[in-house]
């Protein structure tokens, strides 16, 4: 199993707070976990109402689009950080999840499932929400704008053995693991559950109480000694 540290459990010695991901914290020592590539491929906005929109990856491949195309379009956001960045686009944000596909799900269950949606996703996906919603009836389309590919500034890094790891997706864990094991009396602080259920059996870890940088730094921050 997966052993979850308590909040009343302190780490000995003053940890260095890293963070894993392609955005970065001023309390964190960044580590770019995933270099991004983008895709354009042959997108007829027209055929959809709303985009489904999971991550910042997903915005950002639309800027290889004409705003006229989508800039009309309701969207559905994963999380409130994607939603700000979204918002920050121009974009109408209709429905906010709480950082999970599950969520998502319950969100599309107050539309008719005759509405029209574009999934705009990575090339790997955590979650398999839109296959089960897709065998539930509602028509989603897919369309993959970007892929994920381990850093080498991770792949190459080297950690001390007291340390705190923040990851926020469970491609930045399948990176740190491919040279890495977890330092003796260190900590992994994620995003979420799904994010969780990617870490190796043996390892310690706490949930943000809510899928954002800011909650997961000030998570981690409770753990570091006084």
């Amino acid at each position: 199993m997966i052993f979850q540290a308590s909040h009343q459990q302190r780490l000995s010695g003053n940890k260095d707070i890293y963070l894993f991901s392609t955005s970065s914290h001023p309390d964190t020592i960044n580590i770019r976990s995933l270099e991004i590539s983008f895709f354009s491929p042959q997108i007829d906005f027209s055929s959809s109402e709303y985009l489904l929109i999971t991550s910042k990856q997903a915005l950002k491949a639309l800027k290889n689009y004409k705003s006229q195309d989508y800039a009309q379009k309701k969207v559905f956001c994963i999380s409130q950080a994607t939603a700000k960045t979204a918002k920050k686009m121009g974009l109408d944000v209709v429905a906010v999840a709480q950082g999970y596909g599950d969520t998502l799900t319950e969100i599309l269950q107050d539309y008719p499932k005759t509405t029209h949606y574009l999934y705009l996703r990575g090339e790997v996906v955590a979650s398999d929400f839109v296959q089960r919603c897709q065998k539930d009836g509602y028509s989603i389309e897919e369309a993959i704008v970007y892929k994920s590919e381990c850093s080498q500034a991770l792949l190459e890094k080297d950690f001390k053995k007291k340390s705190i790891f923040i990851f926020t997706s469970p491609s930045a864990v399948k990176c740190f693991l491919k040279t890495h094991t977890f330092p003796e009396d260190s900590l992994s602080i994620v995003i979420g559950k799904t994010t969780a259920k990617s870490l190796p059996r043996e390892a310690l870890y706490a949930i943000a109480p809510e899928p954002s940088i800011d909650a997961c730094v000030a998570l981690a921050q409770t753990y570091r000694a006084n």
